[in-house]
């Protein structure tokens, strides 16, 4: 078994949760979205993160403004919406029941 591939199916099950993370914080332009996973040791090309966000959207969590940029035309932001808000609620709660799992597993006195 290729650990490597391993990881990079654990790192495709957070995205969704680290990006949703990151928008609830404040909306975001989507190479700023790119920057953030990245500086989280998270990489993510546009390739990935495009057709997430698209899909995240047509789900209806995720609602997008356009802003006037002074470096060109106008940038897209992508905010949450209350479904995302109420979405990103539940993850969290899947998130804490999986790491307490793992950290209780991890602390099995054999």
């Amino acid at each position: 078994m290729n650990v490597d591939n391993v990881k990079s199916q654990m790192r495709k099950g957070m995205l969704e949760y680290c990006i949703l993370l990151l928008l609830h914080q404040e909306p975001a332009y989507a190479s700023d979205i790119i920057q953030k996973l990245k500086e989280a040791c998270l990489i993510v090309v546009e390739g990935t993160l495009y057709p997430l966000l698209t899909r995240l959207k047509n789900d209806g969590l995720l609602g997008y403004d356009w802003i006037e940029s002074t470096q060109g035309p106008p940038r897209k932001y992508y905010r949450l919406t209350s479904a995302g808000e109420t979405f990103l609620g539940e993850l969290e709660q899947a998130w804490s029941e999986l790491n307490d799992t793992v950290n209780h597993l991890k602390n099995i006195e054999q």
